[in-house]
């Protein structure tokens, strides 16, 4: 499972990793929702259109929106449509505990990795930096202990 901000280059990285059988590309719940408020306009068909993506419902949060002439409403019904098999029932996965909704445990990470490279005084080697993220990943895991 690769959880996404619905930009293009990580599903062309995940892409490369594993054939289609073999992914679930999830799209980050608070990355929607963020794109779903920069359509704007009245408060309660905001809420409807969250709570249809909530359950999955791209179809019938597209419909709320069919008849708005604006750019943002364009572009929102656009990045539906782009990523609707990246669109899960939310709720289901996140009830059964069956693959997190959202990507900001991962962001974290890569802003600590980032900001343990720039410590100032720390050598890099760059050829290095995969084998510690591994050792790194082994022990988030429990996989290895210290």
């Amino acid at each position: 499972t690769c959880i996404g901000d619905g930009h293009d280059g990580i599903w062309n990285i995940v892409e490369q990793l594993a054939p289609n059988a073999q992914r679930r590309e999830v799209l980050d719940w608070f990355h929607l929702i963020e794109n779903l408020h920069k359509v704007g306009g009245s408060l309660k068909r905001l809420k409807q259109a969250q709570a249809f993506l909530w359950k999955g419902q791209v179809e019938e949060t597209k419909a709320l929106f069919a008849h708005y002439k604006g750019k943002h409403a364009q572009n929102f019904c656009r990045y539906l449509d782009k990523h609707r098999d990246r669109i899960i029932n939310y709720e289901y996965h996140q009830a059964e505990e069956i693959c997190s909704i959202g990507s900001g445990s991962v962001e974290s990470a890569v802003k600590r990795v980032d900001r343990r490279t720039k410590i100032s005084g720390a050598q890099w080697k760059q050829e290095n930096v995969p084998q510690v993220l591994a050792h790194r990943c082994a022990y988030l895991n429990g996989f290895l202990s210290v």
